[in-house]
């Protein structure tokens, strides 16, 4: 197996983690910004305050894109598995 390909390899894995891991962040990041500018606008310092919305839109995010996400890790994992023969020689 060249160099090349490994390099090839580690590229495809980390933009899947990228694309898979993305919406979650994302969506944990703006509600989180949202509350703290409403924490800010009200003066309300409840640490706990976060915490349910955070995980309501990640819940939301991981219905609604979860199938797409599964899909994704499913046809890279095939091709990976499909591949493995070609890599060896």
């Amino acid at each position: 197996m060249a160099p090349e390909e490994v390099m090839n390899l580690a590229y495809q894995g980390m933009r899947i983690a990228v694309f898979l891991a993305g919406p979650i962040l994302l969506s944990a990041l703006t509600t989180g910004l949202l509350i703290s500018l409403f924490q800010a606008a009200t003066q309300i310092n409840e640490m706990t305050l976060t915490f349910i919305p955070k995980v309501l839109a990640i819940f939301a995010v991981l219905v609604l894109a979860g199938p797409w996400m599964l899909q994704v890790i499913t046809s890279f994992t095939t091709r990976l598995f499909t591949e493995i023969p070609l890599m060896v020689s």
